[in-house]
């Protein structure tokens, strides 16, 4: 019941509302944002050119949401002084009432909370990107028991709980640097909410001519020269790492290594061992990263051999530039 009620309180928080791609108006680019590095690179790329037709999420992924309120209250921490004079006030759920269980010896076993209540933030937005994300947080509420039974009966759900708080603590990441790279008061970051609040109103984006890079990496895709697999997969996992509850990578103990290629010289799966700290000491574990058109796709690890994790797009276009060639 425990679990069941925080997947409730997850779903009221985030959620999505599916982008129409059709064209509102094409532009030249203005000022470029800059996403080198950050955890969801691509996607805040494809974003600010309008390009929604090579954006993975869907209605019924929660991370977009997130996303955006992330990206909401980052601003009006960090950039208040570029809100509008009507600005408005966020507004965060709380637990009003709890429901505790105790055993017979009076212990407490089980708490949850049965009451919320909405209270100011005191973060301000501005007030047509806030109107978006709440338009959305209201779509998937009207959802939230079909998400919750899927969310319950996922074969994969331990595994993609796990990811998901990976993806959250990239995405916190991000932030804490989206605007040391980007003005906040920029050409840039003004066509970026844009097409973020058309994104979340299933409204056309303001397209920009220009391709994204990411796209022009898939298609090129990866290198064919000799790489450097064990600085690859160290700087993977350690990413991935960042997140783990009680394990910790021991850094630089890749052993093992193996990779298959394409006829065309393109990497297609490559892995090995790597060591870890926990309870028991120092043991062993296993990754297996997949690529697609020699790019890596999915990070598998042992322990979750059927959850794909999302390779951090920083890396990944790191990798696709050549970063990683053996010289």
């Amino acid at each position: 019941m425990k679990r069941y009620h925080s997947i409730l309180l997850l779903i009221s928080f985030i959620t999505v509302f599916a982008p129409d791609i059709t064209t509102a108006s094409t532009k030249t680019a203005p000022t470029e944002i800059v996403t080198d590095g950050l955890y969801y690179a691509e996607f805040y790329d494809y974003i600010f050119r309008g390009h929604f037709e090579h954006i993975k999420m869907t209605s019924e992924d929660p991370m977009f949401l997130s996303i955006f309120s992330e990206y909401l209250y980052t601003f009006g921490s960090q950039c208040a002084q570029y809100l509008p004079d009507n600005k408005v006030e966020m507004q965060k759920q709380v637990c009003k009432t709890e429901s505790v269980t105790t055993d017979g010896y009076g212990v407490e076993t089980n708490r949850y909370c049965v009451e919320y209540v909405w209270i100011g933030s005191g973060v301000y937005a501005k007030p047509d990107l806030y109107n978006a994300k709440v338009t959305s947080e209201n779509a998937l509420r009207k959802k939230g028991l079909q998400v919750t039974f899927e969310i319950l009966t996922d074969p994969n759900a331990m595994g993609n709980s796990v990811d998901m708080i990976h993806k959250m603590q990239g995405l916190k990441v991000d932030m804490l640097t989206f605007f040391k790279l980007n003005p906040c008061n920029s050409p840039a970051i003004l066509a970026f909410e844009e097409n973020l609040k058309r994104f979340a109103l299933n409204q056309p984006a303001v397209r920009i001519n220009a391709e994204s890079k990411y796209t022009k990496m898939k298609k090129a895709g990866g290198p064919t020269a000799t790489q450097n697999k064990k600085k690859l997969l160290d700087d993977l996992i350690k990413d991935q790492s960042r997140t783990w509850a009680m394990n910790r990578y021991v850094p630089g103990s890749i052993s093992s290594i193996f990779e298959r290629k394409d006829t065309t010289g393109k990497i297609v799966v490559m892995g090995g061992s790597y060591q870890y700290k926990g309870f028991l000491g120092t043991q062993k574990n296993n990754v297996r990263v997949t690529f697609k058109n020699g790019i890596p796709e999915c990070i598998y690890f042992s322990d979750y051999p059927n959850n794909c994790k999302t390779p951090n797009s920083g890396i990944v276009s790191a990798f696709a530039s050549g970063k990683y060639t053996v010289q």
